[in-house]
């Protein structure tokens, strides 16, 4: 990859950054937040193949971490509304009662998150990463070579973690898989884009397992406030569960494309 091209990608996601923060800010599509950190992984990604820009790659850490409780506040309410067919209308008013805490977190969230977003830190953040300009020497990326790290390693942890891995390990594999995917991105052709595409399965199939387990687990941690409440929580666990053994049945077929079509491209 020219030097020309990784500081197109650097610039690309600094304009994506200025953009999805302006959705964010306004607070009409969670996307917003969702999007603002795939742009930072990526763009971590692409500072990473041509080094040398350790402050660059700290705060976009900075943002990563400001926005972080409130995605997840935002799949956590997602999942819990989405998890409601066949409720009665008393079982869903139950549900908006249940949950008026976890609405509560998530506006703090936004407001912390806001705060960062509108600080001039930020500002000065997406411009540097708009001005970065990698020298052709250190842009000289040897996809293959690149690819090839993020694979063998999550091939040794699938090796290690057997039939019946815990569940903090699949979600580690899991961040082992991004980390393949935003690489093999910064490439074209049929080959990079069918990897691309299995890595992106691999790491929804793990992603809706961590998930799931979070769901259930804050679900868990919930305080009732009456028997309607109490009923729907349980059910609501119960549905998170079916999905935790639902992705643990899925995941290592998943594994096993990504692998495929990574050995393919690495010959």
């Amino acid at each position: 990859m020219s030097a020309d091209t990784l500081q197109a990608r650097l610039a690309e996601q600094a304009r994506e950054l200025t953009v999805q923060a302006e959705v964010a800010l306004a607070d009409t599509d969670p996307e917003g937040v969702h999007q603002l950190r795939v742009a930072v992984r990526r763009a971590r990604a692409a500072l990473k193949t041509s080094g040398g820009y350790d402050e660059l790659t700290a705060e976009l850490r900075w943002i990563f971490r400001k926005l972080g409780p409130l995605r997840d506040l935002d799949v956590l309410l997602a999942r819990f509304r989405g998890d409601t067919a066949g409720f009665s209308p008393d079982e869903l008013a139950a549900v908006d009662r249940l949950l008026a805490g976890l609405v509560a977190e998530r506006g703090k969230a936004l407001r912390r998150a806001s705060k960062a977003l509108r600080d001039e830190r930020f500002t000065r953040l997406v411009g540097s990463l708009d001005a970065a300009t990698p020298s052709e020497g250190a842009a000289g990326l040897d996809l293959v070579a690149e690819i090839g790290r993020p694979h063998d390693r999550l091939r040794a942890e699938v090796a290690a973690i057997g039939t019946e891995p815990a569940d903090e390990q699949l979600h580690e594999l899991r961040i082992f898989g991004k980390k393949l995917r935003y690489v093999a991105e910064m490439s074209t052709g049929k080959d990079v884009k069918s990897l691309v595409k299995a890595t992106k399965r691999f790491q929804d199939v793990l992603g809706d397992f961590h998930d799931a387990c979070v769901a259930e687990e804050r679900v868990r941690a919930l305080t009732p406030g009456d028997l309607d409440e109490a009923f729907v929580a349980g059910r609501l666990v119960e549905r998170e569960r079916a999905k935790q053994l639902q992705m643990r049945a899925e995941w290592y077929d998943a594994w096993l494309e990504v692998d495929r079509r990574a050995r393919a491209l690495r010959g």
